[in-house]
């Protein structure tokens, strides 16, 4: 299998299988899948965080009004007495404005929370490191695993304008976003390899020949945006660690330099004679009257 570690920048993302004989328009949809799946992901595991913590979203038009001003222009979240966290809930008042405060009790908080660590471990950039390459069922296995912890939490599902239920449901409006930005449609999506497009319409092997044992770095690119940056020839890491072993090198030279004393050579047993004396009875020779 070839195996392909695709970044976006400098930045290392995950490893994927494939073969020399993978039509490109095939890989492109299957990386581009992955790289936005993961996404979905993580933001899924941004925000149910929030739901653990303080419960549904409110409608937009309530949302970052004080208690005053709902009561005042006569707003009712008719979704907070319907979506009821399994086991009761508990007060915790959100301070930003954008959830009810009606959190679940600490033992479905606690299944959230294991919940978001799993999937997040199975999506995470170690995954490069631990050389375990990402497939989409693993993304599917992650969003399945999110889906039923909020499901088990809320039984009577989300409001249909909680971020977390729009994201299950794939009707998630990024617009105005950073993350709308991180985003790559299939159509838009881009590989490079060596500085080169890798062309739809053509297979792997003829831009890496057929080796099947082959590793590349790829790098995931937005059409429009030209080619990727080359990265530098050591990372910050490596640039830091030379730096360090400079300066350590040049406070050992100020040391010698320091240390540079020749006065040892008038000390008795710096005498290279001292040995050829000592066999011919020449040592310890007094002149003068005793």
């Amino acid at each position: 299998m070839v195996q392909l570690h695709v970044k976006r920048g400098d930045e290392s993302l995950f490893l994927f299988n494939t073969t020399v004989d993978a039509p490109l328009e095939t890989l492109i949809q299957q990386i581009t899948a992955i790289y936005n799946g993961r996404l979905k992901v993580e933001r899924l595991c941004s925000e149910i965080p929030e739901l653990a913590d303080h419960g549904i979203s409110l409608p937009p038009n309530m949302q970052g009004l004080t208690e005053e001003q709902i009561e005042e222009l006569n707003l009712r979240d008719e979704w907070g007495e319907k979506c009821i966290p399994s086991g009761g809930s508990v007060f915790r008042k959100d301070e930003i404005g954008r959830r009810n405060g009606q959190a679940p009790n600490d033992k479905m908080k606690e299944v959230l929370m294991r919940t978001v660590e799993a999937a997040t471990a199975l999506i995470s950039k170690k995954q490069v490191q631990a050389n375990v390459c990402v497939t989409v069922e693993m993304i599917k296995e992650a969003l399945d695993q999110l889906r039923g912890a909020v499901m088990i939490a809320y039984p009577m599902e989300l409001p249909p304008h909680d971020p977390i239920r729009m994201e299950f449901e794939d009707k998630e409006d990024l617009s105005g976003t950073q993350a709308s930005l991180q985003v790559i449609t299939e159509d838009e999506c881009q590989l490079w390899w060596a500085a080169k497009e890798m062309q739809r319409g053509k297979k792997l092997q003829d831009y890496i020949g057929r080796n099947e044992k082959t590793k590349l770095v790829v790098k995931i690119q937005k059409k429009g945006q030209g080619a990727p940056a080359r990265e530098p020839v050591i990372t910050d890491e490596q640039q830091k660690q030379m730096m360090m072993h400079y300066y350590r090198r040049q406070e050992e030279l100020k040391k010698l330099e320091e240390a540079d004393d020749d006065s040892y050579m008038d000390s008795e047993w710096s005498d290279r004679q001292a040995l050829k004396r000592q066999f011919q009875g020449l040592t310890n020779i007094k002149w003068g009257p005793r």
